[in-house]
């Protein structure tokens, strides 16, 4: 038994770190989509300003993003859950992070403001997590 709450853990642990990954692959592609077709940019410097501080934005949200797949991941294996297809879970945080913030730039109506979007970047890989998560065989 506590074998398999290790091997879950193991999951987990690599899970989040994919999770960070994807979210941190999404957030420089978004990053350098902005710098270079929708910030006004009025020389060299301003270009390299605009992407270093979205680059840090988005590691940022990411590690964020990976915290809290680690505390979901590690409730769920807490009440006996194991995460299964990991790999699509990451890219399904990443894709939903791209579509996001490709929507919110391209639509700056969209933009909620950080609060609510960190919000929702976290329910959203809360909501994935769990949608991931299956019971353990007994």
């Amino acid at each position: 038994m506590a074998n398999d709450a290790g091997g879950r853990m193991k999951v987990v642990i690599y899970y989040a770190v994919w999770a960070t990954l994807c979210a941190a692959a999404a957030g420089v592609a978004i990053s350098f989509i902005h710098t270079w077709f929708f910030s006004y940019n009025p020389g060299r410097s301003w270009v390299v300003h605009t992407l270093v501080s979205d680059l840090v934005a988005a590691v940022l949200l990411a590690a964020g993003q990976g915290a809290v797949a680690l505390v979901t991941g590690s409730l769920l294996a807490h009440l006996g859950r194991g995460l299964q297809q990991t790999v699509l879970l990451g890219l399904l945080v990443g894709a939903f992070d791209f579509v996001m913030d490709f929507v919110q730039m391209a639509v700056p109506a969209t933009e909620l403001g950080w609060v609510p979007d960190i919000l929702i970047l976290a329910a959203v890989t809360i909501a994935i997590t769990a949608l991931g998560s299956r019971a353990s065989a007994a």
